[in-house]
């Protein structure tokens, strides 16, 4: 039987993040004994035109909060500050006050040098939206985002009366190539579970396969993971059964709830 610490001893797991964001999953899953298989399934790049962010940080004292639901945003957010040649750390007067959906992109937030001044508890964009209401109501908020991002947040957060400049800091594309042997792998049922921490990261797997179906069907013998509700209601929709979602939204939460 395997130990507490090898729970996923013998378990064949593809993690479909980018490479640059897949090493704590991976290691937490290898931690548990799984034999983990890399097939990135997003690629990263700044925006074509960076105009609109450009003018939103040179602005950024005129907002209120700035707020994010992603790493990847925090990430092209502050490279691009430091592009700019802009301060990082402004008068306090002059510093809008910064949310995070999740521990992991709140603690990204805070490696880049900003403070942060409100985590939401529950791990989606509405649930910030809910809990900051009365923090947002006629205040200017900047919404740096994907390229690929839906419209669920923005309007939750017009809802909750905030005024919200939504700015695309990153482009989410699919990666040039795959290895050709682990989608024959998976093709093939060899793998036990497929991993995924976007709705992206599906909807590019689901287009590389060459329909949708094939993974509809795939996921009756192989275990899907998505690493939380919005992938996972993504995943659903396209008409795949979801048996494992993390409760919290992250490498360590998706790595407890595959184990589990």
């Amino acid at each position: 039987m395997a130990s507490a610490e090898k729970l996923l001893a013998g378990k064949r797991i593809v993690v479909t993040r980018a490479p640059e964001q897949a090493q704590d999953l991976v290691r937490a899953l290898e931690r548990l004994g799984a034999e983990v298989i890399l097939l990135p399934m997003v690629a990263f790049a700044p925006p074509q035109d960076s105009g609109p962010l450009d003018r939103a940080l040179r602005g950024l004292s005129g907002f209120d909060w700035v707020l994010f639901t992603s790493q990847n945003a925090v990430r092209f957010f502050s490279r691009r500050m430091s592009e700019l040649g802009l301060e990082r750390n402004p008068p306090h007067s002059a510093a809008p006050r910064m949310a995070a959906v999740g521990s992991a992109t709140a603690a990204a937030v805070a490696k880049e040098g900003f403070h942060v001044d409100y985590v939401a508890r529950n791990t989606t964009g509405e649930s910030l939206a809910r809990e900051l209401r009365s923090s947002l109501v006629g205040r200017k908020a900047l919404l740096p985002r994907s390229d690929r991002a839906d419209a669920r947040l923005p309007a939750a957060l017009r809802e909750s009366g905030a005024d919200v400049s939504e700015v695309i800091a990153y482009r989410t594309a699919a990666p040039e190539a795959l290895d050709p042997a682990i989608v024959a792998r998976i093709r093939g049922g060899e793998v036990d579970v497929i991993a995924f921490a976007s709705p992206s990261a599906f909807h590019n797997l689901s287009a590389a396969m060459g329909s949708n179906s094939e993974l509809v069907a795939l996921s009756t013998h192989v275990r899907f993971a998505a690493i939380g509700s919005s992938t996972a209601r993504a995943m659903r929709e396209a008409g795949v059964a979801v048996e494992i979602e993390a409760i919290e939204a992250s490498a360590a939460g998706l790595a407890d709830a595959v184990a589990k």
